[in-house]
């Protein structure tokens, strides 16, 4: 009997291989999903020389090309699809003020002043910076 109780023994290594694997899997899981969260509206921006950015949390707008009506197109805040007048009253909710920044992302097909309409609704809200966002060459 005393042989049996020396024999047991309790085992304190843990097994990390299962934690191994599931961090894996969920690395895997993040670095493809992560730049699909990213893109926002499919845009065909035009093609410029220009410095890279990062539009992570700033105010990006972004014009659609519209193949009912060609002269205008469709406006997203953020992914939100609105109405001219609708940005108007959404770029006012936020009070935008000082040195905030917004980017305009438009179809290379929109008309300029379409694009200008829209700059300066973005600009009677109180959005000093207003910059235009191209593909670079």
């Amino acid at each position: 009997m005393a042989k049996l109780r020396n024999e047991r023994r309790l085992l304190s290594e843990i097994n990390v291989t299962p934690f191994v694997d599931v961090a894996l899997v969920l690395l895997i899981i993040f670095m493809v999903t992560t730049p699909l969260m990213q893109e926002g509206i499919d845009v065909n921006l035009p093609k410029e020389k220009g410095k890279e950015i990062t539009l992570t949390e700033k105010t990006v707008i972004s014009i659609k090309a519209d193949k009912n009506d060609p002269a205008t197109g469709k406006i997203f805040l953020n992914d939100v699809q609105l109405t001219l007048e609708m940005l108007e009253t959404e770029l006012k909710s936020k009070n935008l003020t000082g040195n905030q920044q917004a980017f305009i992302r438009a179809d290379e097909g929109i008309p300029y002043g379409y694009v200008v309409k829209v700059m300066a609704v973005a600009k009677e809200t109180g959005i000093n910076n207003v910059g235009l966002v191209v593909t670079p060459k």
